[in-house]
């Protein structure tokens, strides 16, 4: 009767062992836990992705003749379904310009430029600028094409994602990911990010509000973001995926140790 009687307490133990296991934190879970402090601060955060090489740009040059931007914008093709070029039928195709390993791109007329390195804002004004000696008072957009950023880990829908604004934050992503899993590691999710062929390693905390003054709360073009799996979800891998059962087997087992001991 005795060894019945440890066998319980034993069984006892090791459900309550289980359960304490699965218990969860606030802390661990709640993001922006302590925004109502920040509530009257004002957002510092002013960041502006720069051209990176291999980024492909559309870049478009208008002026008040039209007739004067034409050497200054790449030719447009039309394309039909049966692999030959017709402007009639096909559909219109705009020509990008690829930034090489140096940074730079072969403009019409002016030449090479080096735009590797420059926000957006200093393109545009450079363009302008070189621009500005043929034609008076051009317009240049300017947009790169081929933004996007990574999610792998713990989120409900990994892949990469193309961005069309060229402005997302790292909130913003993670929503494209549906979120996190609940075994997300909210206070230290890894943002990989090359700068001028130079990666940077960074871990950003979402549970604080503070992070959204943080250099990584804007994503740049090709950012990578691991979000690092929990505890819970490292113990259960090394448990297997019968976790559940166990925990069930051992409750019935508990339940009917005392039915039949008591």
């Amino acid at each position: 009767m005795k060894s019945k009687t440890s066998f319980i307490k034993i069984s006892s133990i090791v459900l309550l062992l289980f359960l304490c296991l699965s218990c969860g934190s606030k802390q661990d879970v709640v993001y922006y836990q302590n925004i109502d402090s920040m509530a009257a601060q004002q957002n510092s955060n002013s960041y502006e992705i720069k051209i990176q090489p291999d980024d492909l740009l559309m870049i478009i040059v208008s002026a008040d003749d039209p007739e004067v931007a034409i050497p200054f914008n790449l030719r447009t093709y039309s394309i039909s379904t049966n692999n030959r070029l017709d402007i009639a039928q096909g559909q219109q195709t705009v020509q990008l310009y690829l930034v090489d390993q140096s940074g730079n791109i072969e403009f019409p007329v002016v030449g090479k430029l080096k735009l590797g390195g420059l926000t957006r804002t200093e393109a545009l004004q450079l363009l302008q600028t070189k621009i500005g000696v043929y034609i008076k008072n051009p317009i240049v957009n300017l947009r790169i094409t081929n933004f996007k950023v990574s999610l792998q880990g713990e989120v409900n829908l990994p892949g990469t994602y193309p961005i069309a604004s060229e402005r997302v934050t790292l909130v913003e992503a993670l929503s494209m990911a549906k979120d996190l899993t609940i075994y997300g590691k909210r206070d230290n999710i890894l943002v990989i990010r090359e700068t001028n062929g130079v990666k940077s390693y960074n871990r950003v905390d979402i549970t604080k509000s503070d992070f959204i003054n943080s250099p990584f709360y804007y994503l740049a073009q090709n950012d990578v973001v691991y979000v690092e799996p929990n505890k819970t979800r490292i113990n259960s891998s090394a448990v297997g995926p019968n976790t559940s059962v166990i925990i069930s087997a051992i409750s019935i087992l508990v339940s009917l140790s005392v039915l039949i001991f008591k």
